[in-house]
């Protein structure tokens, strides 16, 4: 175990140290080291196969000195600028170079994002990162199942609206700046529904319309159904369907619906070819329906095919999406009907943040002891 040193490509001035233990931390693209003090990370990117080309390296290494020096900027210099990099982003702070490896420096994690118990009567995942896509399955709630989160985690159902609202904040500052995500999903968005807090992490991929392509289509689950769809395209065909603000506000639609109602809007019973690849890009691409759509009943979810613990929130008929009230309902039925296949019809960030707003104030607690979700 060594402590390392590596010098800021920005500011020659700035340099951090980080634990190498020969054993990194290993992200989808990083590699990841911690500072002694384990105030910040270190990530650097693993080499790619195909190598990029000379020009793909300088545009990855343009993108992300514009992420942490013009585009920090802009939210250090707006309004409350503390709320969006201590709460709502993990923003990287600079950018390292070492034997021709680039990397970033990001702040560590708040404490409230690492789980205190983890599993009820397991300490397997204590201290494990919150990432969201532990809370958006009915599984982990219930205690039938062996690997239910302790109760203590979980929060109850106000503390995932307020978490909506924390994600629709994040995402309007980034598409008020011009940015795009790209890959929005449960795995790139931490959640506490103790504090009902939500951060947005992997900032270091965001598309910059014109100037920066993405790098990824997206997370299965998050992508949307125009991306999936032409992925079979050349990169340059004019048809093909990149990540964008539009399909960010496809995946910031089913991240809200699965937070509030624990499945996804569009796996439902339907199966479209026996070929499970070609089945996935045509459910979720091409031929998605929603499965609460009011007049086509082709993609119904199968109650029967559902996991015991599944059964409560599984099931549309018991949960339907309009128990969320008005103002979201009319959101829900924009994005997975009217905008499904025509992104320009989806709700914005704003309209989202508004919406889950006004549904706060409606909401009666419930004193029932008894109740989970209060």
């Amino acid at each position: 175990m060594s402590v390392q040193k590596v010098n800021s490509i920005i500011d020659a001035s700035k340099s951090y140290e980080y634990v190498d233990n020969g054993s990194p931390k290993q992200g989808g693209v990083k590699d990841v080291y911690f500072s002694p003090d384990k105030k910040y990370v270190v990530a650097f990117y693993r080499d790619k196969k195909p190598e990029p080309t000379p020009i793909q390296k300088q545009q990855q290494k343009e993108r992300i000195v514009k992420i942490v020096s013009t585009y920090l900027k802009n939210i250090k210099s707006g309004n409350v600028p503390d709320y969006f990099l201590d709460e709502i982003f993990r923003w990287p702070t600079d950018v390292v170079e070492k034997n021709n490896q680039l990397g970033i420096v990001v702040p560590i994690y708040l404490n409230k994002f690492f789980f205190a118990k983890g599993y009820k009567g397991n300490d397997m995942i204590k201290g494990g990162e919150k990432v969201g896509k532990w809370f958006t399955s009915p599984s982990f709630r219930n205690n039938q199942y062996p690997l239910s989160l302790d109760k203590s985690e979980l929060g109850d159902w106000l503390s995932y609206f307020q978490i909506g609202i924390n994600i629709s904040r994040g995402v309007k500052k980034m598409h008020q700046m011009g940015l795009a995500h790209s890959d929005l999903s449960y795995n790139n968005v931490l959640v506490d529904p103790v504090t009902k807090s939500a951060s947005i992490i992997d900032i270091d991929g965001l598309v910059v319309p014109g100037l920066f392509p993405p790098d990824v289509i997206g997370t299965a689950d998050f992508i949307a159904p125009e991306v999936l769809s032409t992925k079979h395209l050349n990169i340059s065909d004019p048809n093909r369907k990149l990540p964008s603000q539009k399909t960010d506000l496809h995946a910031l639609a089913v991240l809200i619906y699965m937070y509030l109602l624990r499945r996804h809007p569009l796996r439902g019973g339907k199966i479209w070819d026996l070929d499970a690849e070609k089945d996935e890009v045509m459910a979720m691409g091409e031929k998605a329906v929603f499965v609460e759509h009011p007049t086509d009943n082709v993609n119904r979810v199968k109650v029967d095919h559902l996991k015991k613990w599944d059964v409560f929130w599984g099931d549309p008929k018991k949960i339907p999406f309009t128990v969320t009230g008005p103002y979201l309902s009319e959101l829900f039925k924009r994005a997975f009907i009217d905008g499904l296949h025509n992104p320009m019809l989806r709700p914005i960030a704003n309209e989202w943040e508004t919406a889950l707003l006004k549904t706060v104030d409606l909401i009666q607690p419930c004193h029932n002891p008894n109740c989970d979700e209060k």
